[in-house]
């Protein structure tokens, strides 16, 4: 380990491992190193479940849950727009290739304490009771308007200027009622709570056109998932930085960023030190330049049932927008089950998750669990959300957001195309990444 490196990163999650992969692809020396003794960090897949219930200080039931071995539980559980950038990078990069994955059966709201499913084509956008006859048609001119607004065009935006006017202001004028609001803002554009609706349009649209054109792009819904959990994400851009040379560390829980005048020099772990011109990591190897801003509470739940009112799905997702639970921020509600080898069959797995608001944390998911039925098991858990303070320009220690409660990687992908520039100065180049001929035959 002593060596010298251009880059060491700390920490194994999604994030770091992509930009592990980023910077090796830009001819950097790299030591990746982990403190757990597996890949993913907080985004992890566990197996087998026996391990997922040790971690939460419990002993996992016998004859209760078929083979443990069935299991692949993720700790924070997103799904992928399939037009989204993380999807972009994967195939970027050559990653999809050690990786399969499978699109969600459905995309739901929650309405007056009903699920709705979000239409997925013209037929079922005509026929759903999410929205009466009248506000279909509302509903149907907007979605026109974003579908075929271009920002290079002025034609199309209709009086609309997308940098002045207000997501309000669009909403106003194709005449949608609050409902329509709720679903178009927090179901297809993705937003956290109602903040969006007193800034410019442009970023709203945006949204709903990537939602659009994700749904376009395999029919049933916008999302995809990886087969066999998340975990396969991490490990498939440590690949690709192994692939350009670099080096990989796991179990070295005393991991220490070692400063000199302020400034990085190295990483030391088991007594020996690595010398290295910058550091990236999460948040956890260096809270003392972090920020506290605020906190996610997640209820991972076992079921022996589909959610009720999803037509039996395997997988889904559900949004409990926050005006219809009196709340700040919206309830997600992740569904995935031995579809996509994350459960033993005949179970499924679905994770409520919501940004804190209150002193008790888990009774503020109640809305979601209460959409559920009976469940089998609960295991709870409540993160800090963690930014950095300092942008590394003169300690040259680079650090990633934790993860929010979103159900999505959108905000995952800005977040690391943020922080490569803030390491290198520079947007990534990806016409660097040319995969090598042996690895491209395999």
């Amino acid at each position: 380990m002593d060596e010298e490196y251009d880059v060491i990163v700390l920490g194994t999650g999604l994030k770091e491992c992509i930009l592990s992969g980023m910077m090796s692809v830009s001819g950097k020396k790299v030591l990746h190193i982990d403190r757990n003794k597996y890949y993913g960090g907080d985004i992890a897949s566990i197996t087998p479940l026996e391990d997922f219930f040790s971690m939460y200080g419990m002993k996992m039931p016998e004859d209760m849950f078929g083979r443990g071995r069935d299991w692949n539980v993720d700790l924070i559980p997103k799904f992928l727009m399939a037009n989204g950038q993380l999807v972009k990078l994967l195939i970027y990069t050559g990653v999809t290739r050690y990786l399969e994955f499978k699109c969600l059966e459905g995309s739901y709201v929650c309405k007056g304490g009903k699920v709705y499913k979000m239409p997925a084509d013209e037929k079922e956008a005509l026929t759903t009771s999410l929205m009466g006859i009248f506000e279909k048609r509302r509903f149907r001119k907007l979605m026109i308007f974003i579908m075929e607004f271009n920002l290079e065009d002025p034609k199309t935006w209709h009086g609309i200027d997308p940098k002045q006017n207000t997501a309000e202001d669009l909403y106003s004028k194709f005449g949608v009622d609050k409902n329509t609001i709720d679903v178009t803002g927090h179901a297809l554009a993705l937003h956290l709570n109602d903040e969006y609706l007193k800034q410019p349009c442009l970023e709203f649209i945006l949204r709903v056109k990537l939602y659009q054109d994700s749904i376009q792009r395999y029919g049933k819904s916008p999302f995809l998932y990886p087969l066999y959990g998340l975990g396969e994400l991490p490990q498939g851009f440590a690949r690709l930085s192994a692939i350009y040379g670099g080096t990989y560390m796991l179990d070295r829980p005393d991991a220490t960023v070692v400063y000199e005048d302020g400034k990085v020099v190295g990483v030391k772990a088991q007594g020996e030190t690595a010398k290295c011109k910058k550091v990236i990591c999460d948040p956890s190897y260096s809270k003392d330049k972090c920020k506290h801003a605020g906190k996610v509470v997640r209820a991972i739940c076992i079921l022996k049932h589909p959610v009720p009112n999803t037509n039996d799905m395997k997988s889904a997702q559900i949004i409990i927008p926050q005006h219809q639970v009196n709340r700040h921020w919206d309830i997600y509600i992740s569904v995935i089950s031995h579809d996509h080898m994350v459960a033993a069959k005949g179970f499924w797995l679905a994770i409520v998750s919501t940004t804190v608001e209150t002193a008790n944390p888990e009774a503020e998911l109640q809305p979601g669990l209460e959409l559920l039925g009976p469940i089998e098991q609960k295991f709870v858990s409540v993160s800090d959300i963690l930014e950095p303070t300092d942008d590394g320009k003169d300690s040259q220690i680079f650090i990633t957001k934790s993860y929010d409660a979103t159900s999505h990687f959108e905000t995952t992908c800005i977040d690391v195309l943020e922080t490569y520039k803030r390491a290198t100065g520079e947007e990534f180049d990806f016409s660097k990444i040319k995969i090598p001929e042996e690895e491209e035959n395999n």
